[in-house]
């Protein structure tokens, strides 16, 4: 089949608007112009804007495509010939779509003046299937290219310093990384931190923390070589990354930052400060091949500069302790994320007895993790592991969902449940109770929410809130471990809790030590006087059992009343029977 004949060749002539309409002043209003570009004799014809939009001086420049050619800057030009000559696209039976975007100087390329400029339109075969002539709109682009190219710049660098942010710095790391390895080379990482940053910010303001960054930045910079880079890591860390630099010239470059920042003093708007740095140092990539481990081994060392005397420098050292630690924690965590996703949390639950009539009145619900095999692993094997490594607030989750689900097939029951301090603040966590629930207070009102001393006075304003909210609910609350922690009176009168329990380690030992007795007798006194309740934890013996209810606790828990029992959910009825 021969080549198609468009209808819209040149020989038709531009179309021609209706009579009355000039089209100039609307494509001026866009900040567009129109051509029609006939490559067989490579004249233009333009829309009658074009020099003025496009601020050419000598419109004849215009008139033909190898002067026009001339106009566009030399990085662009060829680019600019592909787009259109040999467009690619998909001929959609009315010409071949192009879309390019290039520098454009209207008096030439030694001219510095220049325009951005967005070329689209289409190309048309002629009867050979070569193109034959285009017809395209450019637009001066110079404001929206300008917030682009800021939107990419910030895209890799840190507003604040202009360095790059944290994502450009791990790509440089593993690009550092790899050319290391196929030259065999040797390089080094510095994360650096400032210390006294959080002082200033607290005393200044934030304003004043970002001109002591501003300025340790460049510093930081001022000490790089060529092929050196530097980023912010984080708030108060930067990144450095020195390309060929051995253990000896890292001690060397390291020594000089600290005398560059430490030595000189700041002057910021709110007068003269000094800052204060740490460096953890690693080798590449003999003692970091992979950027993760770069970087938790550089925050590793860092933390040890916070004890070295070497002016806060500190080089990783691998520890065969601390590796098998980690190792150790990797791996739980892994235990952790698949015993979650195939339903192996399990709870067990524990008696909570009254003092004076030693009979269960409600039960503390207790996490267990389920291997594969079947066995059982308790909850201080892998919740601290879980509360480090950001894990915990997915096992409350599940717990939650646990208690719910016997909470509804026991109808006597009375359940506790911890919740850990993240958790405490975690507003998903409350949802998701007031979900499960559907606002049945006859579940919620057999629910004891736990929560810990310490997490409690972390943050007393959201401790407030989330004791209120739970309450509203229809829960009660409890402060769980009362004694580890630092609580004062005045914040227990805040936190309007229900039920105190007192921390187990001034209760085991309580017949052979008369200072844990004083210290729970004064405990349940304060308690009483605050109107709550109170548990004895980790009652292990009659002796002590007799102490406790002698000083007027109201429970007691512990595993001479009742070891924890797991639960099974098909054959959960009997506990309704318990509870009562």
């Amino acid at each position: 089949m021969p080549p198609r004949q468009s209808p819209h060749s040149p020989a038709s002539g531009p179309d021609v608007p209706a009579p009355g309409i000039d089209l100039v002043p609307a494509l001026n209003a866009a900040g567009e112009t129109a051509y029609l570009w006939d490559f067989a004799s490579d004249t233009i014809a333009w829309a009658g804007n074009a020099a003025q939009l496009l601020k050419v001086a000598e419109p004849n420049n215009l008139n033909s495509g190898n002067a026009f050619h001339q106009l566009i800057d030399s990085d662009y030009a060829s680019q600019h010939y592909e787009a259109i000559h040999n467009a690619s696209g998909a001929d959609d039976e009315d010409g071949i779509r192009f879309f390019i975007q290039y520098k454009f100087r209207p008096n030439g390329r030694r001219n510095p003046e220049s325009l951005w400029v967005e070329n689209h339109g289409k190309c048309f075969r002629g009867p050979t299937g070569k193109p034959a002539f285009a017809r395209g709109i450019i637009r001066v682009i110079n404001q929206r290219y300008q917030k682009e190219q800021r939107l990419l710049y910030l895209s890799r660098h840190d507003e604040l310093t202009g360095h790059l942010n944290r994502i450009a710095l791990t790509e440089a790391l593993s690009d550092a990384l790899s050319e290391l390895k196929e030259e065999n080379g040797c390089g080094a990482f510095i994360m650096v931190a400032v210390r006294n940053l959080t002082h200033v910010n607290d005393v200044y303001g934030f304003d004043i923390g970002d001109e002591m960054i501003q300025i340790v930045g460049k510093r930081l910079r001022a000490g790089l070589r060529e092929g050196d880079a530097i980023g912010r890591y984080s708030s108060n860390k930067f990144g450095l990354l020195l390309r060929h630099s051995g253990p000896e010239e890292l001690e060397i470059i390291t020594r000089r930052f600290c005398e560059a920042i430490g030595d000189s003093v700041i002057e910021t708007t709110a007068g003269v400060l000094t800052a204060r740095i740490r460096q953890g140092c690693v080798i590449l990539p003999q003692q970091a091949d992979t950027v993760p481990l770069l970087l938790s081994r550089s925050l590793e060392a860092l933390e040890r500069a916070k004890t070295s005397h070497n002016h806060s420098i500190a080089m990783y050292e691998p520890c065969a302790q601390r590796e098998s630690q980690r190792q150790t924690n990797m791996a739980m965590a892994d235990r952790i994320i698949r015993a979650l996703n195939e339903r192996r949390m399990v709870l067990a639950l524990q008696p909570i007895v009254s003092s004076f009539e030693r009979k269960p009145v409600y039960y503390e619900a207790l996490v267990r993790m389920r291997e594969p095999d079947g066995t059982i692993v308790p909850a201080g094997e892998f919740i601290p592991i879980a509360e480090r490594l950001g894990l915990v607030r997915l096992i409350d989750h599940r717990v939650l969902e646990l208690c719910i689900q016997l909470l509804k097939g026991s109808p006597n029951l009375v359940l506790a449940l911890n919740v850990s301090g993240e958790t405490a603040s975690d507003g998903a966590w409350l949802n998701a109770l007031q979900g499960l629930a559907k606002g049945e207070q006859s579940l919620t009102r057999r629910m004891l929410v736990e929560i810990t001393e310490t997490a409690a006075i972390t943050d007393i304003e959201q401790s407030i809130s989330f004791v209120k909210s739970l309450k509203t609910l229809g829960c009660r609350v409890a402060i769980d471990d009362f004694g580890a922690g630092y609580s004062s009176l005045q914040k227990l009168r805040q936190l309007d809790f229900d039920s105190l329990k007192i921390d187990g380690v001034f209760v085991r030992n309580l017949p052979n030590s008369p200072d844990d007795q004083i210290l729970v007798r004064a405990l349940i006194d304060l308690a009483h006087n605050f109107a709550m309740d109170t548990v004895a934890e980790w009652v292990t013996d009659e002796a002590t059992a007799k102490l406790v209810e002698k000083a007027g606790v109201s429970y007691m828990q512990g595993y001479h009343l009742g070891e924890p029992r797991l639960v099974d959910f098909e054959q959960s009825a009997p506990l309704q029977s318990q509870a009562s």
